[in-house]
């Protein structure tokens, strides 16, 4: 290793532990926070759209961003270490099987949505860890309970269709 490799390392660690990055990949909407400076004004401006590429190459990663303006497609290639880089956001996880998208630059409308990523098997991961019952068993649940209280008024009303069964029967 020479040494650039030794600086660019180390210098990759300082930036890691400064800038706490999400994890996301290709396909995940993104709101990039980016600061913009007009003048001697400094303020931030939010690019939405979809990760449709990403470089990892140490202190050279980066990612580029698509997202649709007024009917014009446009892409932004962003350095992952950028100091113009105030915050990331994953809105939401895109369940695609490609690393990189281009095929999304020739569609528009409907074919260039990108399905949700299903993330039940992560929630019930993190749901066990926190002792919490994910949203499914609860379901399940409920329409346990439901199913009982129902069998229970069946019980309930051929019950009392009998008694009045017995009290017609005791007035003849």
């Amino acid at each position: 290793m020479n040494t650039l490799e030794k600086f660019e390392k180390e210098h990759l660690k300082e930036l890691e532990s400064d800038n706490k990055l999400p994890i996301f990949n290709s396909g995940d909407t993104l709101k990039v926070h980016l600061k913009v400076k007009e003048g001697e004004k400094e303020r931030i401006q939010i690019f939405e759209g979809v990760c449709i590429a990403r470089k990892n190459a140490g202190i050279n990663s980066s990612f580029t961003v698509r997202k649709i303006s007024y009917g014009e497609g446009i892409e932004r290639i962003l350095p992952l270490f950028s100091p113009q880089i105030n915050k990331i956001e994953v809105v939401k996880t895109g369940s695609v099987r490609r690393s990189k998208l281009y095929y999304l630059r020739k569609r528009s409308g409907k074919s260039a949505r990108i399905a949700e990523k299903n993330i039940l098997n992560q929630s019930l991961a993190s749901s066990t860890e926190k002792n919490i019952m994910p949203e499914k068993e609860i379901s399940s649940k409920k329409t346990e309970e439901d199913n009982s209280k129902k069998s229970d008024d069946v019980k309930n009303e051929s019950i009392k269709s009998e008694k009045k069964k017995e009290i017609v029967d005791e007035k003849k």
